[in-house]
């Protein structure tokens, strides 16, 4: 079957063709029908974060057609549209069993540990596909596998609740789900800060107060517009030192600000003046857990999330698009997310 693999640190992925992969006890083996390309994708091609051993198939948001099933796993869920959780987990140690399975002492996160989805087809534990509702399609399942689950994740982290005001720190694919999410999870106001007037006109379009970081300061423009109070929750998802401090700096009096973007760069703070004199808070944003994608799923497929003008691109799976994605995430001028579909067979 067709692959895009990663070989070797630093270098383009390429195009393999793979023994398909059969699903063992307890496993589904699922048919691709789309595959998210998200910015992580790209730190993992450049080594700026770590990945399992290689060669490897990258790609963590998916979703496909269950096309065979292992012993022990229903032979009706064969032709079930499923969506995956990328995190393969023991549902045992002593994280899992508190409910932490994001740091299961032997987990695995598909695209990065062990073979994604930027094939033809994958294997997962039953329990990591979920069903994806009918009115839900495939682009908008896989997205909502990752930028959208991180982006619900890191808002229950901040701690977020109805009526208090938020700002979110680059609004691409993960960005555009926290707006919709706040929003339609009760946030008087959110502020959407970028650097890019498009993204920032689509943010506003679902009821964000666009912020533009390249032609104002945008700590002076959320606390203006909150008569110098600052938010309550700030979501940094861009990972630069610039961005985590922007998002510290917004906060008011407790302020809680959840960071999300992957960096390798260190921040400087000062402890007194910026979190020990207003009771701020840093909060570290790892992944999120399944019985969140579950409600994801569900509100989407009722219409509270719109991830039409978050897919702001669908292309074929085929090696030189999808370098050629990865390059422009790398210089920071990808669109919002682009997702690799099928053909309708």
């Amino acid at each position: 079957m067709q692959s895009f693999r990663l070989e070797k640190i630093g270098d383009p992925l390429a195009e393999r063709d793979v023994t398909p992969p059969v699903p063992g006890p307890g496993s589904v083996a699922v048919r691709v029908e789309a595959a998210g390309i998200c910015h992580s994708d790209a730190h993992y091609r450049s080594g700026e974060s770590p990945t399992g051993e290689l060669p490897l198939t990258l790609g963590h948001e998916v979703s496909g057609v269950i096309a065979a099933v292992g012993d022990g796993v229903p032979a009706s869920r064969v032709g079930e549209r499923v969506c995956l959780h990328y995190l393969v987990t023991c549902g045992r140690c002593y994280y899992c069993r508190r409910g932490l399975e994001q740091f299961c002492e032997q987990g695995q996160m598909i695209g990065k540990h062990r073979d994604g989805g930027f094939a033809e087809q994958i294997v997962v534990p039953e329990r990591n596909a979920l069903r994806l509702p009918e009115l839900v399609p495939f682009e908008h399942g896989a997205v909502l596998m990752c930028s959208a689950a991180t982006a619900l994740h890191a808002l229950r982290k901040a701690r977020f609740a109805a009526g208090e005001r938020v700002a979110v720190f680059g609004v691409g694919g993960l960005g555009m789900s926290a707006v919709q999410l706040a929003i339609a999870l009760g946030a008087l106001d959110v502020y959407a800060v970028d650097r890019d007037p498009a993204k920032l006109r689509a943010a506003e379009s679902f009821g964000a107060i666009p912020v533009l970081a390249s032609a104002e300061d945008p700590v002076q423009t959320v606390r203006s517009h909150t008569d110098g109070h600052g938010v309550d929750v700030a979501l940094e998802l861009v990972g630069h030192p610039d961005t985590v401090r922007a998002a510290l700096l917004s906060l008011g009096p407790t302020g809680r600000a959840a960071v999300a973007g992957i960096g390798d760069l260190p921040v400087s703070i000062h402890t007194y003046r910026e979190i020990i004199g207003t009771e701020a808070e840093i909060i570290g944003v790892s992944d999120h857990t399944r019985a969140e994608l579950e409600l994801l799923l569900d509100l989407e497929a009722r219409g509270r999330l719109e991830l039409a003008d978050v897919v702001t691109e669908q292309i074929p799976f085929e090696i030189e698009a999808l370098n050629e994605r990865l390059d422009r995430l790398d210089a920071y001028s990808a669109p919002v997310r682009t997702v690799m579909t099928r053909a309708p067979s």
